[in-house]
C-alpha cells in the first residue's frame, strides 16, 4: 500500500486500536487475537492499529511487535494494518522496518520514551525513522511528544512518506493552527482517550476522524456513533454519550491506567478470551466488570 493510498484510507472512516490478546502466562495469545481482528474487520473499520496504545505497546517486547502485526495483517481483510513504532531513534527504526517487512501498511510513531525532548531533536528523530522506510508514517502529538507548528511544517517537506497527525493533547487551539498551515497535505486523527468524548470539538478544527478503543467491544455503537457525528445528528450523538460514554468515563477514571484496562475488559465480556493486562497496569475489580457488563448490555 502506498503512503497516499494509507492516507485516504486513514481519512475515509472510524479507526480503532485492537487490544493485544494474553494468555495465562502473559505470552502473546495469536489464535484468540486473530479472532477478535476478523471481528472488527467484519464492521469495515478501514484501518486498525496493532501493537498499539490500547494494544499495550509499551509492554511489548520490540521482537513481539512484528508477531502481532503479522497476525493482523493475516487476519484483517482488506482492512489496513497500521503497527505502532516508538522508544528511541534506532528502536523504532528497527520496528519500523521489521514491521515493514512483514506486510504492515504503515506506522504510528508513538512517543519516545521517558525524556522530553527540544523541537530540533523531535523533528531529527521523526525524520531518521521516515527515511528508514518507505511506507506511509504517522506522528503521535501527545505526553512527551509534542510538536510545534513549524516542526510539522519542516517535516512535511522533508519526509514524503509522511501522512498523518494524530493529537491526543487536547490542545484544540494548536490543533487548528497546524491543520490551517498544512492543509490537505496530512490526514488529521483525534487521539484522546475514550475520543468520542472530544470528537465534536476535533471535528471543527479539520479532524475528521479518530480511533475508537470502544470499538474493540461495541463496535457498532461505536460506528453508529460516527455516522451520528459525520451527518450532524447532534441529538443521536448526545443520547448514546450520556447512555454509554459519560459512565463509562466514570468507570475508566476510577484508577490511572484503566483507559487501557477497561477496554480489554470490555473484550473478554464479549466472549473473547483477551487475558489480563501486563503490569504495570492492573485489571478491572468484579464489581467493576459488572458496571461495565451492564453498559454493554444497554448498549446493545
Amino acid at each position: 500500500m502506498t503512503p497516499d493510498h494509507l492516507k485516504a484510507k486513514l481519512g475515509s472512516g472510524l479507526l480503532s486500536f485492537p487490544v493485544t490478546h494474553f494468555d495465562t502466562e502473559g505470552k502473546f495469545a495469536q489464535d484468540s487475537y486473530r479472532r477478535h481482528i476478523d471481528w472488527l474487520a467484519g464492521y469495515k473499520a478501514p484501518a486498525l492499529f496493532a501493537a498499539g496504545g490500547t494494544g499495550e505497546f509499551f509492554s511489548l517486547l520490540p521482537n513481539e511487535v512484528p508477531e502481532i502485526v503479522r497476525a493482523a495483517k493475516e487476519s484483517a481483510g482488506d482492512t489496513a494494518i497500521v503497527s505502532g513504532c516508538g522508544y528511541g531513534t534506532e528502536i523504532a527504526i528497527s520496528i519500523a522496518r521489521e514491521t515493514e517487512k512483514i506486510g504492515a501498511d504503515g506506522i504510528l510513531i508513538l512517543p519516545h520514551y521517558l525524556i522530553d525532548a527540544p523541537q530540533e531533536g523531535l523533528y531529527a528523530h521523526i525524520k531518521a525513522i521516515c527515511e528508514a522506510v518507505d511506507f506511509g508514517v504517522m506522528i503521535y502529538n501527545r505526553d512527551n511528544c509534542q510538536f510545534d507548528v513549524d516542526t510539522v511544517a519542516r517535516l512535511c517537506d522533508d519526509c514524503p512518506n509522511l501522512i498523518g497527525f494524530k493529537d491526543g493533547s487536547g490542545d484544540i487551539g494548536k490543533m487548528r493552527q497546524i491543520s490551517a498551515k498544512i492543509g490537505d497535505r496530512l490526514v488529521y486523527l483525534g487521539g484522546m482517550p475514550t475520543a468520542e468524548l472530544f470528537a465534536e470539538a476535533y471535528l471543527s478544527v479539520g479532524f475528521t476522524t479518530y480511533s475508537s478503543a470502544v470499538f474493540n467491544f461495541v463496535p457498532a455503537l461505536a460506528t453508529r456513533f460516527y455516522t451520528a457525528l459525520r451527518s450532524g445528528d447532534r441529538a443521536t450523538c448526545e443520547t448514546i454519550l450520556n447512555e454509554f460514554f459519560f459512565p463509562f468515563m466514570e468507570l475508566r477514571s476510577r484508577r490511572k491506567g484503566y483507559a487501557v484496562s477497561a477496554i480489554k475488559a470490555g473484550v473478554r465480556l464479549v466472549g473473547f478470551d483477551a487475558g489480563a493486562v501486563r503490569s504495570p497496569l492492573q485489571d478491572l475489580t468484579p464489581e467493576e466488570d459488572a458496571i461495565l457488563h451492564a453498559l454493554i448490555e444497554k448498549s446493545a
